[in-house]
């Protein structure tokens, strides 16, 4: 299966730099629809058999084009939602980004009973993304789409990619409609073919620091 894991459109709260996880979230900014109506476009060479969303707004409004583009009912799934934040919810401090994305890179090497402070720990994240995942493959479809989020695309990636380790998901960025191409199965793993790290779409006429769960590492440490 061709598995496109594609980080939903920009949101308020990522221009805030907000760690804003709690469902239903918020509604996608004048650019973030911009780029929800690029992605038909720009993935017109994909034959995507099946569409699914996470149960926060901002997914299902960037699915919605790509939807009316291919016919498909998009597929709202719990297990794909951004992972949860717990008593770092709705925080935009660095110590707080730096939390979040160090313990969600820990999952993917291996630390999977870690817990978010105040949230999910690793095993219960992974499995739920897992749900999805295999639910997707027993489709059928040759190529699906997820869209998803920024935290949880990488933390997934990293932990299931037999090409992608923590280090690289670390450096790598993903913006708002980034995505994430995947060849695989669940029962036989996963490749990751492209890393596509800046938007399909547009991108901010000034580009600032990405929000913490599409930024870098590094950018992290610096505090940017």
């Amino acid at each position: 299966m061709r598995l496109l894991l594609i980080r939903h459109g920009q949101t308020p709260s990522n221009l805030k730099h907000l760690l804003d996880t709690a469902e239903p979230g918020p509604g996608l900014t004048a650019l973030g629809q911009e780029q929800a109506a690029a992605l038909p476009g720009a993935l017109a060479s994909e034959e995507i058999g099946a569409l699914y969303a996470s149960t926060l707004v901002r997914t299902q409004l960037t699915a919605a084009p790509l939807a009316s583009a291919t016919g498909l009912e998009v597929r709202v799934r719990a297990g794909i939602r951004e992972l949860t934040a717990g008593d770092l919810e709705m925080r935009g401090d660095d110590d707080a980004a730096r939390t979040y994305m160090h313990t969600a890179f820990a999952w993917s090497a291996g630390d999977v009973g870690l817990r978010m402070p105040g949230g999910e720990n690793g095993a219960e994240a992974l499995a739920r993304f897992d749900a999805v995942v295999a639910e997707a493959h027993e489709t059928g479809a040759e190529t699906v789409a997820l869209v998803s989020h920024g935290a949880a695309i990488r933390m997934w990636v990293a932990a299931r990619a037999d090409n992608v380790d923590v280090d690289y998901a670390e450096r790598h960025p993903l913006a708002n409609t980034g995505i994430v191409i995947l060849s695989g199965s669940p029962g036989q793993g996963w490749r990751a073919l492209l890393w596509e790290g800046e938007s399909l779409g547009p991108v901010p006429l000034t580009p600032g620091p990405d929000d913490p769960t599409g930024a870098t590492v590094e950018q992290l440490s610096r505090g940017e």
